[in-house]
């Protein structure tokens, strides 16, 4: 029997065999993580230093830096490939990473938020920008034009519990399309029709008592659902016969996880949601200009961790639930704070090839809201530059905090997104940017740094 193998697929396979070579092979691999661009791999023992330069070479590799025991990748092929082809070949001879729980809680919050972010991305922008063509009078809100967009922009958050059902199922490793039906019911419109104005009311099941609440634009219900059902899932083809497995899974699937997803996971999500938005808003009401400054001037040392991805849930929770979110233009500022530091080192360099990699950088943060060149390639090596970077997103995020700055959606803070912060604060949103990205540049300036430290000079 013939059979064809793809070119790519064989490439991109030789490619990431000699990239685990490069970095102590197999055994030396403790772990893998997808964030929003690259891979960060966490590894056992620290190579030597030449691994920098060798990795640099394997085709295909558009960006490698080595810090510490972590290894950030970013192949030519893209993520998702990528990802799956370093697990594959991991899997084979390395047993499953250890990892502590928060560390897993991380993983798993950037396994499923990672795939539909570029949904994010694409509806916010949209979404932006019918806001910009009805304030210019460009767009009538009566025309049949305007119910078009602003449907195609709002899909997304309307029925976001199922899009985080699909992607959380790839993360259990469950059934996607049972996950997705799971998160359907939840907002059947026969169901959401018992709602009051208030957006909750009472039914019952087997005369079980349970609490309807709106689950349109949520985020933690179905998440917390689908993990439910990776364990029902589990243990129905455990128990049930291989040949009767096609019906009776997902029968007895849905039977089980939707009932108690509405009676009891549901309410738990929407609660913890509702309490992790109402503290950080709180926190922003008691002290703007503080708060946006923590915010901000930190934002860029979570990103180091992943630590944001335990954050990036409750942005979304906010502009699906409320419309606007005020963490987002924030995160803004801590781009903008790393481009500063960019251009500083643009601006204060003498070698040609800093040059090239920090002018790349900044154009890349302020094209697409890409940090990560920045961060592992400029700004974390020199240091200062860093620091810099952090100083100038408390002083952007200062500002913001203080005006109550709004985003109207989740994006990545660049300057194609600014359509996403098309509100009564937007003026204050590109005057933040503009001195986060200023006050890094100047701070930059005058600290210097040792071009000595870069691993690639």
């Amino acid at each position: 029997m013939e059979t064809t193998t793809n070119p790519e697929k064989l490439l991109l396979a030789d490619q990431i065999q000699l990239l685990i070579e490069q970095l102590g092979g197999k055994k030396n691999i403790e772990s893998v993580l997808p964030c929003a661009t690259r891979l960060r791999i966490k590894l056992r023992e620290q190579p030597n230093e030449s691994v920098q330069k060798e990795a640099e070479q394997i085709p295909n590799v558009k960006y490698f830096i080595l810090l510490n025991k972590y290894a950030e990748v970013i192949m030519e092929q893209g993520l998702a490939p990528a990802y799956q082809e370093l697990s594959d070949q991991l899997e084979l001879d390395t047993p499953k990473e250890k990892l502590n729980p928060i560390e897993k809680l991380f993983g798993l919050i950037s396994e499923i938020f990672t795939p539909i972010i570029p949904l994010f991305a694409g509806s916010g922008i949209l979404k932006g920008l019918v806001v910009l063509a009805t304030t210019l009078g460009w767009l009538n809100e009566a025309s049949g034009t305007y119910h078009i967009l602003s449907a195609a922009s709002n899909a997304v958050f309307y029925f976001l519990p199922i899009f985080l059902a699909f992607s959380a199922a790839r993360t259990f490793k469950v059934n996607g399309y049972i996950a997705a039906v799971i998160a359907a019911a939840l907002i059947e419109p026969n169901l959401t029709s018992l709602l009051t104005d208030g957006g909750k009311a009472s039914t019952d099941f087997l005369g079980i008592p349970v609490v309807l609440m709106q689950y349109t634009s949520t985020v933690m219900p179905a998440i917390l659902g689908i993990f439910f059902y990776s364990f029902v899932e589990r243990f129905l083809k455990k128990y049930i016969r291989e040949s009767m497995q096609l019906v009776f899974v997902p029968l007895l699937s849905l039977v089980i996880t939707v009932p108690l997803t509405l009676m009891v996971f549901g309410p738990a999500g929407v609660y913890l949601g509702e309490g992790l938005a109402f503290a950080i808003t709180w926190m922003m009401d008691i002290n703007g200009p503080i708060s946006g400054a923590i915010i901000a001037g930190g934002w860029n040392i979570l990103v180091i961790f992943g630590i944001q991805w335990a954050v990036n849930p409750v942005m979304i929770s906010n502009i699906s639930t409320f419309g606007f979110d005020r963490i987002v233009p924030l995160t803004g500022a801590a781009n903008f704070g790393m481009a500063g530091a960019a251009l500083g080192v643009f601006l204060r360099s003498k070698r040609s090839k800093t040059r090239s990699i920090s002018g790349s950088a900044f154009a890349s943060i302020l094209l697409a809201g890409v940090t990560e060149p920045t961060v592992y390639g400029i700004a974390i090596p020199l240091k200062k530059p860093f620091v810099a970077a952090c100083i100038g997103a408390a002083a952007g995020g200062a500002v913001m905090g203080f005006a109550q700055v709004k985003a109207i959606a989740f994006v990545f803070g660049s300057l194609t997104t600014l359509p996403a912060f098309i509100s009564g604060t937007f003026l204050w949103y590109v005057a933040g940017l503009a001195v986060s990205l200023i006050v890094a540049m100047i701070t930059t300036l005058v600290s210097g740094f040792d071009e000595e430290l870069l691993a690639y000079e």
